[in-house]
């Protein structure tokens, strides 16, 4: 049975072996960049939940999420809503996003920022480096092992922090044997894309306390926040609910007194 990331790995990888740029190239162009703002810092110190709230323009099952969307308004509302850190798509085809989009997101916060895109490739790694992200996203459903284990070795040699995403205990384990001190768990479904917040609470029993754990998907609500607290992760990434609601600054900052341990 097909995944929904089966046809965008799909158009991903094609997209790949179409690029004829050179590694060295983009190897040479990371190593100017500036420092990293330390996006896993920012999370691990925190005693509260962190909130990476993200930027994303549409989605493949529901369209255009918001018309009018200004990514340095938007950028500026979370930071200034109490967002811990910013996740920002850059996926065009499914997603909408664009390179632009993270860089002019980056350019008006202090906070660091996540690139969200399905990473497959060397490129892709030098590439969120080069646009200016601080972490970039490895997805193990997308990834066989020596594919999640070299991107994250690369991605950590070139000063990105990583956040590996997970469906499962199984993915659990290949993402700790690359290492992974900071990992995500998706609770939509690969094949029904329903949610099940039950799953990703018994996932991350699964996981070792020193790692750093973040809720994906499907968070809508303060009961939401409440229960990834009691559950006691570390972080959430949450986008929809704040890219469609009337005044992001207030909703955020709304779930981020939820989210408050101290």
């Amino acid at each position: 049975m097909s995944t929904y990331l089966d046809a965008i790995l799909e158009f991903h990888r094609e997209q790949d072996s179409k690029d004829q740029r050179k590694v060295a190239n983009l190897e040479e162009l990371a190593s100017k960049q500036g420092p990293t703002r330390g996006f896993f810092s920012r999370i691990a110190t925190s005693n509260d939940v962190s909130f990476i709230s993200e930027i994303k323009r549409k989605s493949p099952s529901k369209g255009v999420l918001k018309p009018d969307l200004d990514v340095q308004v938007l950028a500026s509302e979370y930071e200034n809503g109490g967002a811990t850190c910013l996740s920002v798509l850059t996926d065009s085809k499914f997603f909408g996003g664009s390179t632009e989009d993270l860089e002019n997101a980056r350019s008006c916060v202090s906070i660091p920022v996540l690139r969200k895109d399905f990473t497959i490739s060397l490129r892709d790694v030098f590439d969120a480096r080069i646009m200016g992200a601080d972490a970039v996203l490895l997805i193990a459903a997308a990834l066989d092992g020596s594919e999640l284990k070299d991107l994250y070795s690369l991605a950590k040699s070139i000063g990105l922090d990583v956040l590996v995403e997970i469906h499962d205990e199984i993915e659990g384990e290949r993402a700790l044997e690359v290492g992974a001190d900071l990992i995500g768990i998706n609770q939509r479904d690969l094949y029904t894309f329903a949610v099940d917040a039950a799953r990703a609470i018994r996932v991350k029993s699964s996981l070792p306390e020193n790692v750093t754990t973040v809720a994906e998907s499907g968070i809508e609500n303060k009961d939401d926040i409440a229960a990834i607290s009691d559950a006691g992760f570390d972080a959430v990434l949450i986008g929809e609910y704040l890219v469609k609601s009337t005044d992001a600054r207030l909703a955020l900052k709304e779930l981020v007194e939820i989210g408050k341990r101290s």
